[in-house]
Order: C-alpha cells, then sequence, then structure tokens
C-alpha cells in the first residue's frame, strides 16, 4: 500500500493496538487503584424525580416515531438521542441506528455490571424501520446482544429489504456466532462502501475491544463518516484524544453533524488513554470541522466516577474557553426529536 500519511492500525499476531504515543493500556494495578483508593464523585440521586428534572426523558409516542421514519428528509437531518452512544438517526431518507443498546445493564450478565439510570424513551418493536446499524466496537455498552437479536428478528431475518450492519474489522465473526448471518460489513480504518444513497466509512479512533478475558484487542474500534452526496456526517465513537482527529478533519471536513463522547472520563491518569473529557471532546469538534456536534456517552449509565451532570456542565463553559458558539456544540434530552 502506497504510504498516504493516514494513521492505520497496528495488526500482530492477530490483535490490533494503536500507533499513537498518547496510547497507554490500563492494567491491573490501575483498576485495583480506581476502586478501592479512588474517590466517586458521581451522586447519582435516589430520588427519581430529581433524575427526572436533570436528565428528562421523553417517551416517544407511535404517532412521533412513525412520523420521523416516513416523513420526508431529503432537506433535513432528524435525530433521537436514545442514550449513552445510541442515536436513531435520519439521514437523507435512510434510517440508522448507532451503537444501539436498550438493554437495563451494559454487562455480559443481567444481574450485574453497569445500570441504566436513565429509561429508554423507546423500545425497538415500537420502531417502525431501520435500514442501518454502524457499531464503533464491541464493549458491552456500545455492542449489546439482546438489542442486535431484537433488531435483527425485527428487520433482518427473511426481510425484503434487510438491515445492514457496518462494523470494524474482527466483529462480524461476533455477529455470525449470535446467528446474524447476514449483511455484516465489516472494515478497518479509511475503508468505506455505498449503501443506498449513502456511503459509509470506518475512521479511526484511540481505544480498545474485549468481550471477554481472551479476546481482547482481536477485533478493531473505531468510528464512521457517513456521506451523501451533499452532507456529512460523523460519530467518533469511543475514544482517547490523538492526532487522527486532525486527519478526519482535513479529508472529510467540514462535517455538517457530529456525535462525539464527553462522559467517563475520571480518573484522568487512567481513562484519558481510552476516553475522552469535555475539553478534548471541544478539540475533537474544532479538529474534524464540525458545524453541530452532539454530545454522547453521557447521562444513561455511571461508567466513571465523575459526577453525573459535570459533562453538560463542562461542555458550556468550555466552547466559551475556545471562544466557540454554544450552539455549535450541545446536549439532547432523552427521546426528544430533533430537526435541523
Amino acid at each position: 500500500m502506497e504510504y498516504d500519511g493516514l494513521s492505520r492500525p497496528i495488526f500482530k499476531d492477530g490483535v490490533f493496538s494503536n500507533p499513537w504515543k498518547t496510547w497507554k493500556m490500563a492494567g491491573t494495578t490501575d483498576l485495583i487503584r480506581w476502586k478501592f483508593f479512588y474517590s466517586d464523585r458521581t451522586n447519582l440521586p435516589s430520588d427519581n424525580k430529581i433524575l427526572d428534572q436533570n436528565l428528562p426523558v421523553h417517551q416517544i409516542s407511535d404517532e412521533e416515531i412513525k412520523k420521523f421514519c416516513e416523513d420526508d428528509a431529503s432537506k433535513k437531518f432528524k435525530v433521537i438521542w436514545i442514550g449513552h452512544s445510541t442515536s436513531l438517526i435520519n439521514f437523507n431518507n435512510i434510517i440508522i441506528l448507532m451503537d444501539p443498546i436498550f438493554s437495563e445493564r451494559a454487562s455480559p450478565i443481567k444481574i450485574a455490571g453497569p445500570k441504566r439510570f436513565r429509561p429508554v424513551p423507546i423500545t425497538i418493536d415500537r420502531i417502525p424501520r431501520v435500514d442501518a446499524v454502524v457499531i464503533s466496537h464491541n464493549h458491552y455498552d456500545h455492542l449489546d446482544y439482546d438489542s442486535i437479536i431484537a433488531l435483527y428478528k425485527k428487520f433482518g431475518e427473511n426481510k425484503k429489504d434487510p438491515i445492514n450492519w457496518f462494523v470494524g474489522r474482527g466483529t462480524k465473526k461476533w455477529f455470525e456466532n449470535s446467528g446474524v448471518k447476514n449483511n455484516v460489513h465489516e472494515f478497518t480504518w479509511w475503508e468505506s462502501k455505498k449503501f443506498k444513497d449513502l456511503e459509509f466509512i470506518f475512521t479511526p479512533a484511540q481505544h480498545w475491544s474485549s468481550r471477554g478475558l481472551t479476546d481482547r484487542n482481536k477485533a478493531l474500534w473505531g468510528g464512521w463518516i457517513i456521506q451523501s452526496n451533499s452532507s456529512k456526517i460523523y460519530f467518533a465513537g469511543d475514544t482517547g484524544y490523538c492526532d487522527t482527529f486532525k486527519e478526519i478533519g482535513k479529508k472529510y471536513g467540514p462535517i455538517d453533524y457530529s456525535f462525539i463522547p464527553i462522559g467517563a472520563y475520571e480518573p484522568r491518569w487512567m481513562m484519558a488513554p481510552q476516553h475522552v473529557d469535555p475539553e478534548e471532546a471541544v478539540k475533537i469538534h474544532m479538529d474534524v470541522r464540525s458545524n453541530k456536534t452532539f454530545a454522547i456517552h453521557w447521562g444513561t449509565f455511571a461508567l466513571a466516577s465523575e459526577y453525573y451532570m459535570e459533562p453538560k456542565q463542562k461542555l458550556s463553559e468550555l466552547m466559551e474557553k475556545f471562544a466557540e458558539d454554544k450552539n455549535n456544540f450541545i446536549t439532547l434530552e432523552h427521546g426528544v426529536i430533533n430537526e435541523f
């Protein structure tokens, strides 16, 4: 391959790794230090009334979701934040789900692991149409077995126009083992595929992957550029901050709409390589030259140690710090249908 100056994953002995000096994998000592010696500032209220006030969830009606999926979106962009990194979008009249997790827990078992503290605004069985699903990586809060199977049974199994799945290299095997054997497309960074009237491009991110004890980094992680003839959206997935976002901005910017994570970032000495904080999220917003960015990866599961509302609070302050218009990087309410 001719060198084009773009970041590529390191792949050796069946294992992927990040190519940037900013990467460091957290070890067992870090986990022990975090779990037993670091102060948890999450401070989740036990009173649901407080949560309803701070993080309201709009329960989507059948009429609303039907209109969302069926109304012409050729000249507008429609988005619903389901929660965490899951968003449902209508882009160029194609319905796309990002990292769908509709389950109560982000965990391999149903009785333990991070529990959702904000309910889903709609269940999969009430969504009338999904054309494509993009997966950033295989961690349980981004690749949820029950959600994938529910989507496959409704939109993929024996359907005339079945759902298509877009995943990183190595994740297709998981889909096949789960019984989803058709229309699963896997990519390494910068590879692309056209689907209907859109092009899906897998982009780099600084992260890692694992579903169990023996498969660490055997599947590639990343983000997605999805572009039509006239517009582009960017889904960053999970990531630490690194040089690749300037590459993405140079190659594909400006971006019309972006989805960038802002939560699960404390303590920094452990989380920084894998999860950006709000300041780094704003830097990504600027690096990729995003016109409008939606905050994700916060407000749904308590996965780290920062105060549960801090990501939103800091985001507004940091947009001012960087002399950016606050309206260009916003948080959405769970379940509200937004049109731009």
